[in-house]
């Protein structure tokens, strides 16, 4: 009783900063370009998969490098659905994105399997290997997946009730918000209570865990298949905004890109979710006006499209982890104490 009593003041105190934070960022949509918004809806739909990413590598200690692989399993649903469907009805996205994190929740299941008996760069290896496995299946079977060319699909227009000019980015910025804020919340109502305990105990330690009753491998499949239902839905809401799946955007770069996020933004909280996602979507934009910057030539340019992106991030990772071992949330954190010292004193 006592844990249904405390549970009940932190959902409640959630769903509260959930429902401020979302008519804040709701009414912020009217005041932005349409791109800002699509660049909105990019970090909600991180938003989903990076959680979850947190929880199972900070908090349960499973280091997956496959995540592009799960958030391909919830893309690809969606535009088989959509295209199944017709996509001209409401109710027809809803479904296409159960569907997608479905398929998701299945082959986390699978791969959780697996984990439960595998550690540390087994474990890495093992889930790099299903990220590499996303355009060789999308090649074998490209007369279901479309092959590298990918899927494309139609969606419903936002509802006429909105206004016929309503924007279709925002109308898309306030989809991705919804699956973010549910994640989000969700999440840390999990992780605040005793599942976020049970899984901190077995990262510490996995033998007195056990012997305190707790059964490890079923855990550490659970762990894997909650985090793979946030990956299928985030993967289906960038399927959702591209209106197309292709391999190329869930490939291994993808997956190393999800972890760096994770440590950039900080694996000891939910938090760190969203300086990953913020850095993810600025890192195309940032890395373009570094190479305007260098004013390279057109050949050069070209060359450094694939790899300066990475080179930023990678930089970026050396320079937080070094001043800050907990990530940009340990950073702003810290910030955030010596200012209110410095406005108390």
């Amino acid at each position: 009783m006592s844990g249904v009593a405390n549970g009940a003041p932190t959902l409640l105190r959630h769903l509260s900063i959930a429902v401020v934070v979302g008519v804040v960022v709701v009414c912020a949509t009217y005041q932005i370009s349409p791109f800002r918004n699509y660049q909105l809806a990019t970090v909600a739909a991180y938003l989903c998969v990076l959680p979850g990413l947190i929880l199972l590598t900070g908090f349960n200690g499973q280091i997956s490098l496959g995540h592009g692989a799960l958030m391909a399993a919830g893309a690809y649903p969606v535009a088989l659905t959509q295209a199944r469907l017709g996509g001209d009805q409401w109710w027809h996205l809803p479904v296409s994105v159960l569907t997608g994190v479905l398929a998701a929740v299945v082959l986390g299941a699978v791969i959780g399997v697996a984990a439960a008996r595998l550690h540390g760069p087994y474990l890495a290896g093992a889930t790099l290997a299903v990220a590499a496995a996303v355009p060789a299946v999308t090649t074998t079977f490209d007369g279901v997946f479309g092959g590298d060319a990918g899927l494309s699909f139609a969606l419903a227009p936002a509802p006429s009730s909105l206004g016929a000019y309503f924007p279709f980015e925002r109308w898309q910025a306030w989809i991705a918000l919804l699956g973010a804020g549910i994640t989000m919340l969700l999440l840390a109502n999990l992780a605040r209570g005793r599942f976020g305990r049970t899984l901190r105990a077995v990262r510490d330690d996995e033998v007195a865990a056990s012997l305190a009753g707790i059964h490890v491998g079923r855990l550490r499949v659970l762990a894997f298949v909650v985090s793979a239902a946030g990956a299928g839905l985030g993967g289906a809401l960038l399927a959702v905004l591209a209106q197309s799946v292709s391999p190329g955007a869930y490939g291994l770069t993808l997956s190393l890109n999800l972890m760096l996020a994770i440590v950039l933004g900080g694996l000891g909280g939910l938090r760190g979710a969203l300086w990953g996602a913020v850095t993810l979507v600025a890192l195309q934009p940032l890395a373009d006006a570094v190479s305007g910057w260098l004013e390279v030539g057109a050949a050069a340019q070209q060359r450094l499209e694939g790899t300066l992106p990475l080179a930023v991030f990678g930089l970026a990772l050396i320079v937080v982890t070094t001043t800050a071992p907990g990530g940009l949330d340990a950073l702003v954190t810290r910030a955030t104490r010596r200012l209110r010292g410095a406005v108390r004193r």
